[in-house]
Protein backbone atom coordinates (compact mmCIF):
# COMPACT_ATOMS: atom_id res chain seq x y z
CA UNK A 1 0.00 0.00 0.00
CA UNK A 2 1.50 3.17 -1.07
CA UNK A 3 1.65 5.65 1.46
CA UNK A 4 -0.60 9.39 0.30
CA UNK A 5 2.41 11.45 2.39
CA UNK A 6 5.00 10.17 0.65
CA UNK A 7 3.89 10.00 -2.63
CA UNK A 8 3.25 13.44 -2.36
CA UNK A 9 7.14 13.97 -1.34
CA UNK A 10 7.70 12.18 -4.95
CA UNK A 11 5.25 14.62 -6.88
CA UNK A 12 6.92 17.46 -5.18
CA UNK A 13 10.20 16.06 -6.07
CA UNK A 14 8.76 16.42 -9.88
CA UNK A 15 8.16 19.77 -9.49
CA UNK A 16 10.93 20.96 -7.71
CA UNK A 17 13.45 18.95 -9.15
CA UNK A 18 15.93 18.34 -5.88
CA UNK A 19 15.54 16.96 -2.74
CA UNK A 20 16.97 19.85 -1.60
CA UNK A 21 14.27 21.63 -2.66
CA UNK A 22 11.83 19.61 -1.42
CA UNK A 23 13.36 19.48 1.96
CA UNK A 24 12.80 23.69 1.83
CA UNK A 25 9.61 23.76 0.78
CA UNK A 26 8.18 21.24 3.31
CA UNK A 27 10.39 22.34 6.12
CA UNK A 28 12.07 18.81 6.19
CA UNK A 29 15.74 17.70 6.59
CA UNK A 30 16.98 16.59 3.00
CA UNK A 31 17.98 13.39 4.65
CA UNK A 32 14.59 12.80 5.94
CA UNK A 33 12.94 13.56 2.66
CA UNK A 34 15.46 10.57 1.01
CA UNK A 35 14.13 8.12 3.47
CA UNK A 36 10.68 8.74 2.81
CA UNK A 37 11.19 8.35 -0.64
CA UNK A 38 13.14 5.09 -0.56
CA UNK A 39 10.46 4.05 1.56
CA UNK A 40 7.97 4.81 -1.28
CA UNK A 41 10.07 2.97 -3.79
CA UNK A 42 9.59 -0.02 -1.74
CA UNK A 43 6.20 0.13 -1.35
CA UNK A 44 5.61 0.81 -5.12
CA UNK A 45 7.57 -2.58 -5.92
CA UNK A 46 9.48 -0.23 -8.90
CA UNK A 47 12.49 1.87 -9.75
CA UNK A 48 11.04 5.18 -9.29
CA UNK A 49 14.03 7.44 -9.74
CA UNK A 50 17.85 7.30 -10.45
CA UNK A 51 21.07 8.84 -9.05
CA UNK A 52 22.68 11.24 -11.29
CA UNK A 53 25.76 12.82 -9.06
CA UNK A 54 24.48 13.90 -6.14
CA UNK A 55 20.65 14.01 -7.74
CA UNK A 56 17.53 11.99 -7.78
CA UNK A 57 16.21 12.25 -11.38
CA UNK A 58 12.87 10.02 -11.96
CA UNK A 59 12.44 7.26 -13.90
CA UNK A 60 9.57 7.02 -16.40
CA UNK A 61 7.43 4.93 -13.75
CA UNK A 62 8.90 7.70 -11.79
CA UNK A 63 6.98 9.62 -13.53
CA UNK A 64 3.42 7.82 -14.32
CA UNK A 65 3.64 7.25 -10.02
CA UNK A 66 3.84 11.11 -9.90
CA UNK A 67 1.30 11.53 -12.44
CA UNK A 68 -1.02 9.49 -10.78
CA UNK A 69 -0.45 11.33 -7.15
CA UNK A 70 -1.18 14.32 -8.18
CA UNK A 71 -4.72 13.42 -9.33
CA UNK A 72 -5.29 11.55 -6.07
CA UNK A 73 -4.20 14.13 -3.91
CA UNK A 74 -6.42 16.49 -5.79
CA UNK A 75 -9.22 14.15 -5.45
CA UNK A 76 -8.60 13.98 -1.73
CA UNK A 77 -8.39 17.43 -1.57
CA UNK A 78 -11.59 17.56 -2.84
CA UNK A 79 -13.40 14.58 -1.12
CA UNK A 80 -12.38 17.02 2.52
CA UNK A 81 -14.05 19.84 0.55
CA UNK A 82 -17.56 17.92 0.23
CA UNK A 83 -17.29 15.95 3.70
CA UNK A 84 -16.78 19.80 5.48
CA UNK A 85 -19.73 21.14 2.60
CA UNK A 86 -22.11 18.17 3.82
CA UNK A 87 -21.34 18.89 7.39
CA UNK A 88 -21.89 22.71 6.96
CA UNK A 89 -19.34 23.99 9.57
CA UNK A 90 -17.43 26.91 8.62
CA UNK A 91 -14.34 25.47 10.94
CA UNK A 92 -10.52 24.40 10.92
CA UNK A 93 -7.47 25.98 10.03
CA UNK A 94 -7.28 28.27 6.51
CA UNK A 95 -3.82 29.17 5.37
CA UNK A 96 -3.88 32.58 3.52
CA UNK A 97 -0.94 34.42 1.40
CA UNK A 98 -2.16 37.97 0.21
CA UNK A 99 0.22 40.60 -0.91
CA UNK A 100 0.83 43.48 1.73
CA UNK A 101 -2.10 45.86 0.75
CA UNK A 102 -4.38 43.09 0.73
CA UNK A 103 -4.30 42.86 4.07
CA UNK A 104 -5.76 45.97 4.44
CA UNK A 105 -9.00 44.02 2.84
CA UNK A 106 -8.37 40.74 4.78
CA UNK A 107 -7.81 41.94 8.53
CA UNK A 108 -11.53 43.27 9.20
CA UNK A 109 -13.11 40.09 7.38
CA UNK A 110 -10.97 37.98 9.97
CA UNK A 111 -12.54 39.49 13.08
CA UNK A 112 -15.71 39.41 11.94
CA UNK A 113 -15.34 35.67 10.89
CA UNK A 114 -13.74 34.96 14.32
CA UNK A 115 -16.43 36.41 16.11
CA UNK A 116 -19.29 34.31 13.41
CA UNK A 117 -17.47 30.84 13.76
CA UNK A 118 -15.16 30.20 16.20
CA UNK A 119 -13.88 27.44 15.16
CA UNK A 120 -12.37 29.09 11.92
CA UNK A 121 -8.18 29.81 12.56
CA UNK A 122 -6.81 31.77 9.84
CA UNK A 123 -3.51 31.75 9.72
CA UNK A 124 -1.79 35.10 7.19
CA UNK A 125 2.06 35.03 5.00
CA UNK A 126 2.61 38.41 2.84
CA UNK A 127 3.86 37.55 0.04
CA UNK A 128 4.28 38.62 -3.59
CA UNK A 129 1.38 37.64 -6.09
CA UNK A 130 3.10 35.30 -8.21
CA UNK A 131 4.74 33.91 -5.01
CA UNK A 132 1.19 33.66 -3.09
CA UNK A 133 0.05 31.87 -6.42
CA UNK A 134 3.08 29.05 -6.48
CA UNK A 135 2.27 28.88 -2.48
CA UNK A 136 -1.31 27.78 -3.38
CA UNK A 137 0.22 25.38 -6.40
CA UNK A 138 2.33 23.79 -4.05
CA UNK A 139 -0.31 23.54 -1.57
CA UNK A 140 1.75 25.43 0.60
CA UNK A 141 -1.55 27.78 1.83
CA UNK A 142 -5.19 27.27 0.16
CA UNK A 143 -6.26 30.70 -0.80
CA UNK A 144 -4.55 33.44 -1.99
CA UNK A 145 -5.27 37.01 -2.67
CA UNK A 146 -3.57 38.58 -5.89
CA UNK A 147 -3.90 41.23 -8.43
CA UNK A 148 -3.82 41.22 -12.04
CA UNK A 149 -2.98 44.05 -14.30
CA UNK A 150 -3.31 44.26 -18.13
CA UNK A 151 -4.17 41.08 -20.49
CA UNK A 152 -5.73 38.89 -17.45
CA UNK A 153 -2.79 35.90 -18.51
CA UNK A 154 -3.12 35.03 -14.37
CA UNK A 155 -6.87 33.06 -15.16
CA UNK A 156 -5.21 30.61 -17.19
CA UNK A 157 -3.32 28.40 -14.84
CA UNK A 158 -5.58 25.52 -14.69
CA UNK A 159 -6.45 23.89 -11.68
CA UNK A 160 -7.20 26.97 -9.89
CA UNK A 161 -10.93 29.09 -9.52
CA UNK A 162 -10.26 32.69 -9.36
CA UNK A 163 -12.75 34.97 -8.40
CA UNK A 164 -12.37 38.93 -9.07
CA UNK A 165 -12.93 40.85 -5.56
CA UNK A 166 -12.68 44.66 -6.75
CA UNK A 167 -10.64 46.89 -9.10
CA UNK A 168 -8.23 49.10 -7.91
CA UNK A 169 -7.22 52.45 -9.64
CA UNK A 170 -3.83 53.11 -9.69
CA UNK A 171 -2.40 56.82 -8.75
CA UNK A 172 0.22 58.92 -9.29
CA UNK A 173 2.74 59.28 -6.20
CA UNK A 174 4.90 62.56 -6.17
CA UNK A 175 7.05 64.62 -3.68
CA UNK A 176 5.11 67.42 -2.53
CA UNK A 177 7.51 69.91 -3.75
CA UNK A 178 7.76 68.52 -7.42
CA UNK A 179 6.47 70.65 -10.29
CA UNK A 180 3.81 68.04 -11.26
CA UNK A 181 1.92 68.45 -8.06
CA UNK A 182 -0.78 69.98 -7.03
CA UNK A 183 -3.48 69.14 -10.17
CA UNK A 184 -5.76 66.24 -9.55
CA UNK A 185 -3.97 64.19 -12.69
CA UNK A 186 -0.96 64.19 -13.72
CA UNK A 187 0.49 63.25 -17.38
CA UNK A 188 2.69 60.24 -17.04
CA UNK A 189 4.81 61.59 -20.08
CA UNK A 190 5.60 64.60 -17.55
CA UNK A 191 7.57 62.07 -15.20
CA UNK A 192 10.04 60.94 -18.18
CA UNK A 193 13.33 62.43 -16.54
CA UNK A 194 12.47 61.44 -13.02
CA UNK A 195 13.97 58.86 -10.69
CA UNK A 196 11.56 56.21 -10.26
CA UNK A 197 11.36 53.90 -7.58
CA UNK A 198 9.04 50.43 -8.27
CA UNK A 199 9.11 46.87 -7.36
CA UNK A 200 11.98 44.66 -8.54
CA UNK A 201 11.45 43.68 -12.52
CA UNK A 202 9.70 39.90 -11.87
CA UNK A 203 7.21 41.63 -9.77
CA UNK A 204 4.15 42.61 -10.52
CA UNK A 205 4.62 46.57 -9.69
CA UNK A 206 7.84 46.66 -11.13
CA UNK A 207 5.99 45.29 -14.10
CA UNK A 208 2.79 47.14 -14.34
CA UNK A 209 5.21 50.35 -13.67
CA UNK A 210 7.32 49.52 -16.77
CA UNK A 211 4.27 49.14 -18.83
CA UNK A 212 2.24 52.19 -17.31
CA UNK A 213 5.75 54.56 -17.94
CA UNK A 214 5.64 53.18 -21.76
CA UNK A 215 2.54 52.51 -22.99
CA UNK A 216 0.97 55.83 -22.00
CA UNK A 217 4.49 57.95 -21.59
CA UNK A 218 6.19 56.66 -24.48
CA UNK A 219 9.57 56.13 -22.22
CA UNK A 220 11.63 53.52 -20.15
CA UNK A 221 11.43 54.62 -16.10
CA UNK A 222 15.06 55.60 -14.74
CA UNK A 223 14.24 52.80 -11.62
CA UNK A 224 17.20 53.61 -9.38
CA UNK A 225 15.07 52.21 -5.95
CA UNK A 226 13.59 48.84 -6.20
CA UNK A 227 11.14 47.81 -3.52
CA UNK A 228 7.43 46.83 -3.27
CA UNK A 229 7.20 47.43 0.26
CA UNK A 230 4.93 50.65 0.00
CA UNK A 231 5.90 52.17 3.48
CA UNK A 232 9.08 52.65 2.06
CA UNK A 233 7.97 53.08 -1.26
CA UNK A 234 6.63 56.29 0.34
CA UNK A 235 9.60 57.59 2.14
CA UNK A 236 11.80 57.57 -0.94
CA UNK A 237 9.00 59.83 -2.58
CA UNK A 238 8.90 62.12 0.89
CA UNK A 239 12.57 62.55 0.59
CA UNK A 240 12.42 63.48 -3.22
CA UNK A 241 13.96 60.62 -3.97
CA UNK A 242 11.60 59.21 -6.61
CA UNK A 243 8.15 58.94 -7.68
CA UNK A 244 6.18 56.24 -8.15
CA UNK A 245 2.55 54.61 -8.98
CA UNK A 246 0.60 52.91 -6.40
CA UNK A 247 -2.72 51.70 -6.02
CA UNK A 248 -5.51 53.35 -4.10
CA UNK A 249 -5.51 50.55 -1.65
CA UNK A 250 -2.57 51.62 -0.44
CA UNK A 251 -3.92 54.62 1.11
CA UNK A 252 -0.94 57.07 -0.28
CA UNK A 253 -3.40 59.90 0.34
CA UNK A 254 -2.33 59.26 4.37
CA UNK A 255 0.74 60.64 3.85
CA UNK A 256 1.14 64.32 4.33
CA UNK A 257 4.88 63.90 2.84
CA UNK A 258 3.63 62.88 -0.51
CA UNK A 259 1.10 63.94 -3.27
CA UNK A 260 -1.25 62.34 -4.86
CA UNK A 261 -3.11 62.14 -8.22
CA UNK A 262 -4.83 60.50 -10.83
CA UNK A 263 -3.23 59.54 -13.98
CA UNK A 264 -4.14 62.10 -16.97
CA UNK A 265 -5.17 59.65 -19.66
CA UNK A 266 -6.89 56.12 -20.10
CA UNK A 267 -7.62 54.86 -16.48
CA UNK A 268 -5.37 52.33 -15.14
CA UNK A 269 -6.21 49.94 -12.37
CA UNK A 270 -5.36 46.68 -11.18
CA UNK A 271 -8.06 43.65 -10.47
CA UNK A 272 -7.63 42.35 -6.87
CA UNK A 273 -8.76 38.37 -7.23
CA UNK A 274 -9.01 35.54 -4.66
CA UNK A 275 -7.98 32.10 -5.92
CA UNK A 276 -8.22 28.75 -4.64
CA UNK A 277 -7.52 25.26 -6.21
CA UNK A 278 -10.67 24.04 -7.90
CA UNK A 279 -10.74 20.78 -5.98
CA UNK A 280 -11.08 22.75 -2.67
CA UNK A 281 -14.14 24.93 -3.99
CA UNK A 282 -16.41 23.78 -2.06
CA UNK A 283 -14.97 23.84 1.31
CA UNK A 284 -17.64 26.23 3.72
CA UNK A 285 -14.37 27.75 5.51
CA UNK A 286 -12.91 28.71 1.84
CA UNK A 287 -16.07 29.79 1.00
CA UNK A 288 -17.20 31.74 4.12
CA UNK A 289 -14.05 34.06 3.33
CA UNK A 290 -14.08 34.81 -0.11
CA UNK A 291 -17.94 36.06 0.48
CA UNK A 292 -16.87 37.67 3.62
CA UNK A 293 -13.56 39.63 1.10
CA UNK A 294 -16.70 41.03 -1.07
CA UNK A 295 -17.11 44.91 -1.37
Amino acid sequence: MIDLHRLRLLCELRRRGTVAAVAEALSYSPSTVSHQLGELQREAGAVLFERVGRRLRLTAAGFVLAEHGDALLARMEEAEADVAASAGAVSGLVRVAAFQTAIGLLAPVMARLAAEHPGLRIETQVTEPDYALAMLEDRACDLAICDEFGTGTRRATPGLDFRELRLDPIRVVLPRDHPAAGPPAVRIAALADDAWAAGRPDTSHGRWIEDVCRTQGGFQPDVRHRTSDAMSLLFLVGAGQAVTLLPELARADRDPGVAVAAIDGPPVFRRILTVVREASINHPALAAIRDALRP
